[in-house]
């Protein structure tokens, strides 16, 4: 099969090539999934498991990317709730080869069908972005209809995401970004908008819940907005900063089935937007993933036509 596969951490993207690989088997719990589409988070590169496998002995040249759609190809011995000629969507496993390959094994545990009503591209973009907001949501900041959000990075994949869902969910939501993010952060019904070029953080004034996807300084200065009871929750890694009467907390996403059906159905009813920047084929993946200009949403590889 065709697969994209990287060997040197300090390369990065550049470091992307196009090669021919084995099919892979389908180990207990698994099933082979013929990828038809899939999504591919830059930071990835940065993360242990991308290079080395859970005992740390290297495993490169590894497949990158852990968001795909596809159809079920192969089951595995012990592998339940999924059947051969099936289509689904899902998160796959941080430490295993990934979805940047015309076929990958997967836990089908980690897996959800994908309607037929529902592109393969669009199916490639929810998983990640779909799980951390929800996650970072409901399972860890616990919002509440009422509640305010400072949602960090509001233009981006994951941003998009958490304003959407948080007003669905009955929130007042404030997104941050660039000038230039404004006007899409708005569209995805932020009520408000900080431009962190040009505007005071600070005049947010307190908020219940901040969503930061930045770290640095911006979550530093974030933790002081938390109201009394509010939570900071981050997927950059423990904050510096703590607020003085609430909670922060980091967290990795995790494949849901569960979750994973109530994105889709919400994107089946009109009720969530994915955000896709550029789509591209697998033959021309390693371009498209190190692009000349900044994109603006998700880039989706497309394994098949």
């Amino acid at each position: 099969m065709k697969a994209i596969v990287v060997t040197d951490q300090a390369a990065g993207t550049a470091g992307m090539t196009l090669v021919e690989r084995p099919e892979p088997p389908a180990a207990t719990n698994d099933v082979v999934v013929q990828v038809h589409a899939s999504g591919f988070v830059p930071a990835e590169l940065e993360w242990p498991s991308t290079w080395t496998d859970r005992v740390d002995h290297d495993r490169t040249p590894s497949i990158p990317g852990h968001e795909m759609a596809g159809v079920v190809t192969a089951l595995g011995y012990g592998a339940t709730g999924l059947s051969v000629g099936r289509r689904v969507f899902g998160l796959t496993d941080w430490h295993r080869d990934g979805t940047l390959a015309e076929y990958v094994a997967v836990e089908a545990r980690n897996l959800a069908p994908l309607p037929g009503d529902v592109d393969f591209t669009v199916g490639a973009s929810l998983p990640i972005s779909g799980l951390t907001a929800w996650q970072g949501l409901f399972e860890h900041g616990h919002l509440q209809a009422g509640q305010s959000v400072l949602a960090h990075g509001a233009a981006g994949a994951v941003g998009t995401m958490v304003i959407q869902l948080a007003r669905e969910a009955g929130a007042y939501v404030i997104g941050t970004g660039r000038t230039a993010d404004r006007q899409k952060a708005l569209d995805f019904g932020a009520q408000e908008f900080v431009d962190l070029d040009k505007d005071a953080l600070e005049d947010v004034g307190g908020v219940d819940l901040v969503f930061d996807v930045i770290g640095g300084d911006i979550q530093n200065r974030s933790a002081g907005l938390i109201r009394a009871g509010g939570t900071l929750v981050t997927v950059v890694g423990p904050p510096e900063a703590r607020p003085t009467n609430g909670l922060a907390i980091d967290f990795v996403v995790e494949s849901d089935r569960a979750q994973l059906g109530e994105i889709v159905q919400r994107v089946r009813d009109g009720r969530l937007r994915t955000n896709i920047g550029n789509i591209a084929t697998l033959d021309d993946a390693v371009a498209a993933l190190n692009p000349t200009e900044r994109t603006r949403g998700k880039t989706i590889i497309r394994v098949r036509p």
